[in-house]
């Protein structure tokens, strides 16, 4: 069957996903559901990061013809998407290039296909992929190999989130009962449980992407209503601190790629960024979505932007108001500069500073070199064969 068509966006937003492309041409792709007049669907549009904008025109939409789609997640390379439905996952592979990209249905592992997937998840490296069921079924997998490398029926009763540790080596899971466990992806083992309280609940986490020491990072709903942020420190898995951010219940947590900045969604449409190094909040958007829910966060590979979804406002890309990134070319820019400085610096003091140079010069001693006479010695031996000639 022919997925592809021209099919008009009508059906709610129930997920969506940044897809990496070189050249940082992001895309975007977007789980619609069915309505009495269109079949449920996978858009991808193009990305304008000058316009801070999503393409109306989908360059791809891809009809699917298994119930609407729950979650999805896009590979880090950009080639591979997995979206699951009510009835399992699928695997599509992203071919082509600028208007000409379509979606290419491939196998996966008979387990991965049965059962609605609450939580997919890759991890930064591409090379794990893992799937937290409605019904508590954990599975990671090697990937691109697809060889499981664990299979556990009961890891929670019913998934809330998961996510990888940069090196791959962890991967965290939270359940809508408010536990929380770590799980290490080489052994296929569980590891250890997160402490909590009795009034606590743990429902998001992220880990830490900066590169130094790693952290894991949870929204926490107290009793009362009170919502907290918390950090365990993963050499110990000891929480060692909590704040309050968002300050009321969090629906979604997300980290950016460089692991800078944390984003927060709320039940009611807020949209709040914290910069990691002093949890402190450095972008605020109130009501983004208009007092719903808002179901998906993930900030952009390149740009300090956050792509958002709920169900009733749909997808909204947010430019962040926090401080510009220094790009590659700025900082090569700034280091020629300091060479050329250095060099004129140096250029003065020769010709300026020559205290050494100022005695009386007698009969036997050398009045002051010449720049030149650095730069080429004559006393060189090759430079006297040279001269000789």
């Amino acid at each position: 069957m022919d997925n592809s068509g021209d099919v008009p966006h009508q059906g709610s937003v129930l997920c969506a996903s940044w897809i990496r492309r070189p050249f940082n041409d992001h895309l975007v792709i977007v789980g619609r559901s069915k309505t009495a007049s269109s079949p449920p669907l996978l858009e991808i549009s193009s990305f304008n990061n000058i316009a801070t904008s999503i393409s109306n025109t989908p360059k791809e939409s891809y009809i699917l013809d298994d119930g609407d789609p729950v979650s999805i997640a896009a590979h880090p390379s950009g080639d591979d998407i997995v979206y699951s439905t009510s009835t399992g996952c699928k695997l599509l592979e992203l071919h082509g290039r600028e208007e000409n990209i379509k979606l290419v249905p491939k196998s996966l592992p008979l387990p991965l296909a049965v059962g609605p997937q609450k939580c997919l998840a890759f991890s930064a490296d591409g090379s794990r992929f893992a799937t937290g069921g409605k019904d508590g079924h954990l599975r990671i997998l090697e990937w691109p190999s697809l060889r499981i490398l664990l299979d556990e029926p009961r890891a929670h009763k019913s998934f809330r989130d998961m996510d990888f540790s940069l090196d791959s080596e962890f991967l965290a899971s939270t359940s809508i009962d408010g536990s929380a466990r770590v799980w290490k992806t080489n052994d296929g083992v569980p590891f250890t449980s997160l402490n909590r309280d009795s009034d606590e609940k743990i429902e998001c986490c992220r880990f830490s992407r900066d590169g130094t020491k790693p952290f894991l990072f949870c929204t926490i709903q107290k009793a009362g209503g009170k919502a907290v942020t918390a950090v365990w420190d993963v050499s110990t898995w000891n929480k060692i601190g909590h704040k309050r951010l968002l300050r009321k219940p969090a629906s979604v947590l997300s980290v950016s790629v460089d692991g800078k900045y944390l984003a927060l969604g709320s039940n009611d449409g807020d949209l709040c960024v914290v910069q990691v190094q002093k949890m402190e909040i450095c972008h605020l958007s109130k009501r983004l979505h208009l007092g719903t829910c808002i179901s998906s966060i993930e900030f952009c590979p390149s740009e300090r932007v956050v792509l958002s979804t709920s169900s009733e406002w749909g997808v909204t890309v947010t430019k962040l108001n926090v401080p510009a990134d220094w790009k590659d070319w700025q900082i090569y820019l700034l280091l020629l500069g300091l060479f050329l400085a250095s060099a004129v610096v140096f250029y003065i003091f020769f010709e300026n500073l020559d205290s050494f140079w100022n005695f009386p010069v007698g009969t036997d001693q050398p009045a002051k070199p010449t720049l030149g006479a650095f730069l080429h010695d004559p006393s060189f031996p090759g430079d006297q064969g040279v001269s000789e000639l």
